[in-house]
């Protein structure tokens, strides 16, 4: 059985060093305390007393589900037989998992080896996506719906872009429906979480997770077997081998909505967002998008899932490169775009690894580490309240500064002690709960010494999750908490979520270690915790105390998915492609009622089930499974989800959200700012009324909240305050000139002490990674080798709407220890790069795939200035061509391009920037210019 931390023994000698040196560790890397100075966006930093908590409540349990001989009408037959539970070895025979692959710093890859789509002559042929303007113009008419419903936004200057300049709405009608002291949000949300009427059919699967988030379906009937082989009696009622896919689907109105690689072994390999009919498999759309400026290898395109919301009609989904969009259900066109990476700094590493945006009410909520700019340039996992309507950012938050990992746990939103709670797992390996409307923090829970990566469920006042990584015992020092790194590898723990502030000490109601459950999320069925670790043996817990109930199932040797519960049965597959149906028997035990093998292909994706069919997806095709003999499958309805408490209750304005937070503009643009005020519990109080604004940069703002940027600003922030009711708010604003830039350096300030500069600060990425130094007379950027994680990376100077332009400029490799950095320019989307250690100067967009690289033989000398330049050109026939070349900057240009490449699926936009890994060597540059092509 497992040990709880009561009654294990102290840790030996050897094993005390390690926890010393582990200790040491978390507390100078993952337990930074947040920046000091102008505060983030919206809110948002620490809990400002951490120790504080509300007194202890019990914690509620939800009723037991129906079972399926407890619905009426005789929709079910009884799905279980007698327990036939084949005995295992207890926890303390087996060796604690570690999972390489998921470590930072390895580039190990998993071993799957993802079998290419096969394409369909029926779906619509790959197109480059829209640029949001475009997007715009083309889907007018289908926005007429929606406009309907509100006020016409007020027009943009002509050259900003839609995602610069979001739309100026005056404040909805909805929210003045009602007395302002019961509303807490005047918005419709199609959520289990909701506090008004849902407008999603109960049956749609819209989130990964499901209605509840919690991967429990309400359906009955349904079958117990299915043979992936097909044919009679297979109950598989159709399969799609074009849909191989590592990401779980979603359905709504009838259609199934999946991400999955495009292309795969081509030129024109990407990632693409699938509609197909959900009954019969048949293809009705794809978006299809490029995977760029990422080091993600092509086995782990199509990590995230789609999230689809009813009230708009459409569906959310994040690339694996930070290509996030909003799409048209019914046409797949894209609607808006954020290029997560160029705009924010959201990173894209070789783990794959990506969040997954869910829908609360008016806003699209997504999250990831971010190195940005200004206060934001340390990395942190941050999140972002997006309108889910515009792509407008109308929150920015963060949490601990310098995590230790990526991260790609989902979250779960439901109502807990009368408020609704967003709640995750994060990069700094703590649970944080965050108020959804927002951003601002309810709570956080200290739970393992690296990033998070499973996801956490919510019942009654319970949050449960598991995890695979080092364990931690926080502890409270003298008024602060105090983070110890265990000796332990991984864990299921019940926290109290009904507290706040900083719970590490007093939120844990239960922790059983050396249960490693980095990956499949937790099953709570009948008041009892069913949770595969990563080795796919099943336990049963007592979600009371932890309490192991019965001796584990083997499933198998690897999980990933998570299992669904539906008509009394937990349908799951392992990671390598053994697949279960598992009846559950009175007492709570499970019983195997039919298990098999796939014939190819593995499961990362989870099961789900939408109007009584269940979906498979696998890495080689997409399973539809149901009654195929045509019983009828039935629906015992959703449960009444927890009530939100009125805002009567606390109607006195505790937070200050100003809108837009974040936005990027050209000089003379305009933006409408308006701001909103919400209680200490998160819940929307009123519009402001009279707001006092001011802003801090080259800009100008009204009463009204219409700020209008300086004609002459160049590359500078603006910083907006609005104080209304007592209290302040902030927003964060670049300003960014059109083509032609030029950048020196000479006129960056030089610390006297510290004998270094800061990167112009509205560049994205930069800051925390370069420095400002004299050389040789002059002021150069530097590329530092001693930013821990920093030393390979990116950097965007301005808009992402940008295009045809050509970057150069001066650079320098330095040697260490006879190894020499690479440093690259890019533009448009696209990179050239000369290899220091490859001698190689090469041209690409995606790092790892190099779908369409070439390069040429290039020997770089350390301490010698060249001239970089890279030019980028749409074409008439739809292609984009890349052009790069070098030279020693002493010496003549030549006149011919050193390497070039065309691209049959074009990156038509991006913004400038930088690349730069100085992992073995610093990187100097100087000289910068990007000009418009003659």
């Amino acid at each position: 059985m497992f040990r709880p931390y009561a009654l294990r023994l102290h840790p030996t000698v050897a094993s005390a060093t390690l926890v010393l040196f582990l200790s040491l560790s978390v507390l100078a890397i993952g337990c930074t305390p947040p920046p000091t100075g102008r505060p983030s966006t919206n809110n948002t930093t620490l809990n400002p007393n951490p120790n504080t908590t509300v007194p202890e409540t019990n914690t509620t349990t939800p009723s037991k589900l129906a079972g399926p001989d407890e619905v009426p009408l005789g929709e079910t037959e009884a799905a279980v037989e007698a327990s036939n539970v084949v005995p295992a070895k207890t926890s303390e025979e087996l060796t604690p998992v570690v999972t390489p692959d998921e470590k930072p710093g390895k580039t190990l890859v998993d071993s799957v080896e993802t079998t290419p789509a096969k394409p369909s002559q029926e779906l619509t042929p790959p197109t480059v996506t829209d640029t949001p303007e475009d997007a715009a113009m083309k889907e007018e008419a289908a926005k007429q719906e929606t406009a309907a419903e509100t006020k016409p936004e007020k027009p943009a200057a002509e050259e900003m872009t839609k995602e610069e300049a979001p739309a100026k709405e005056a404040p909805v009608e909805e929210e003045k429906a009602e007395p302002v002291a019961e509303v807490a949000s005047a918005k419709k949300t199609t959520t289990a979480a909701s506090t008004s009427e849902s407008q999603a059919d109960p049956q749609d699967w819209l989130y990964w997770r499901g209605p509840e988030f919690n991967g429990i379906s309400r359906a009955t009937g349904l079958p117990e077997s299915w043979d992936p082989e097909g044919g009679e009696g297979s109950n598989v009622l159709w399969k799609s081998e074009d849909l191989g896919t590592r990401s779980t689907p979603v359905v709504m109105n009838g259609k199934l909505f999946v991400l999955a690689a495009a292309e795969q072994g081509t030129p024109r390999e990407g990632e693409r967002v699938v509609c197909v009919d959900a009954k019969t498999g048949e293809p009705i759309w794809e978006n299809r998008f490029n995977v760029y400026l990422s080091d993600v290898p092509v086995e782990r395109v199509g990590w995230s899932a789609v999230t689809a919301d009813p009230e708009t009609n459409t569906v959310f989904a994040l690339g694996v490169a930070g290509h996030f969009q909003c799409i048209d259900a019914d046409t797949g066109k894209t609607l808006w775009l954020r290029k997560m990476h160029e705009e924010f700094g959201m990173l894209t590493t070789y783990g794959g690894r990506t969040n997954f945006p869910i829908v609360y009410e008016d806003l699209v909520i997504i999250s990831g580490i971010v190195i940005g700019w200004g206060d934001m340039a340390k990395p942190a996992h941050r999140f972002l309240g997006i309108n889910k309507e515009t792509g407008e950012v109308v929150w920015f938050t963060e949490t601990t500064p310098l995590p230790y990992d990526t991260t790609y746990s989902a979250p779960s939103i439901k109502i807990v002690n009368g408020i609704p709670q967003y709640v995750i797992g994060a990069g700094d390996g703590k649970i944080w709960s965050i108020q959804p409307r927002t951003g601002q923090h309810n709570w956080s829970f200290a739970f393992a010494a690296r990033g998070l990566y499973g996801t956490p469920i919510i019942e009654g006042d319970t949050v449960f999750m598991a995890q695979g990584e080092e364990n931690v015992q926080p502890k409270e020092v003298d008024g602060k908490i105090v983070v110890d790194v265990d000796n332990t590898m991984g864990a299921v723990v019940s926290v109290d979520a009904t507290q706040s502030g900083d719970i590490s000490v007093t939120g844990q109601n239960w922790k059983v270690v050396e249960l490693n459950g980095n990956r499949s999320a937790p099953l709570y069925v009948n008041d009892k915790l069913y949770v595969i670790d990563d080795r796919a043996k099943l336990f049963v817990l007592d979600p009371k105390t932890g309490e192991e109930l019965f001796r584990k199932t083997p499933l198998g040797t690897k999980m990933f998915a998570s299992p669904l519960y539906a008509d009394g049965k937990i349908y799951t597959i392992t990671e390598n492609g053994r697949y279960y149906v598992l009846g559950i028997e009175e007492d709570g035990s499970v019983d195997i009622l039919t298990k098999g093998r796939l014939p190819e292909g593995d499961a990362l994706g989870s099961p789900i089930c939408a109007h009584g069919r269940i979906y498979f997806p696998t890495t080689t095709a997409l399973y539809c499974v149901g009654n195929e003999d045509g019983k009828e499958t039935g629906f015992s309805g959703l449960p009444e989800q927890p009530k939100e408490d009125p805002v009567s209750d606390d109607p006195k304005p505790a937070h200050v959200q100003v809108i837009p937070a974040e936005t990027l503009i050209y000089p003379g643009s305009e933006v409408d700012y308006r701001v909103k005020l919400f209680n200490s519990r998160g819940q929307f109080v009123k519009d402001a009324e009279s707001v006092e604004y001011s802003v801090e940069g080259p800009a100008k703002i009204e009463a009204s909240g219409k700020l209008t940027a300086n004609e002459d600003a160049g590359h500078a922030p603006a910083y907006i305050t609005a104080k209304t009711d007592g209290l302040t708010g902030n927003a964060r604003l670049r300003i960014v000139p059109p083509l032609p830039w030029s950048f020196d350096f000479e006129g960056i300030a030089i610390n006297e002490m510290t004998g270094k500069g800061e990167p112009p600060i509205t560049w994205v990425g930069a800051r925390y990674r370069h420095v400002v130094r004299e050389e040789d007379g002059s002021k150069v950027m530097v590329k530092i080798t001693t930013i821990p994680k920093g030393t390979r990376s990116q950097s965007w100077m301005g808009h992402s709407d940008l295009h045809d332009y050509t970057i150069e400029a001066d650079v320098m490799a330095q040697e260490l220890e006879g190894q020499l950095p690479d440093i690259g320019l890019i533009a448009q989307g696209y990179e050239f790069i000369l290899m220091g250690n490859e001698s190689k100067a090469r041209a690409l967009t995606w790092i790892t795939q190099q779908r369409i690289a070439k390069d040429v033989d290039f020997k770089l000398e350390p301490n010698v200035w060249y001239h970089l330049k890279l030019k980028v050109s749409n074409q008439d026939d739809g292609t984009a061509k890349a052009q790069g070349k070098a030279w020693k900057k002493d010496e003549a240009e030549p006149e011919e391009w050193m390497v070039e490449v065309v691209d049959d699926v074009p990156n038509t936009t991006g913004s400038p920037g930088l690349f730069g890994n100085a992992k073995t060597g610093e990187i100097f540059l100087d000289n910068i210019k990007v000009t418009p092509n003659s």
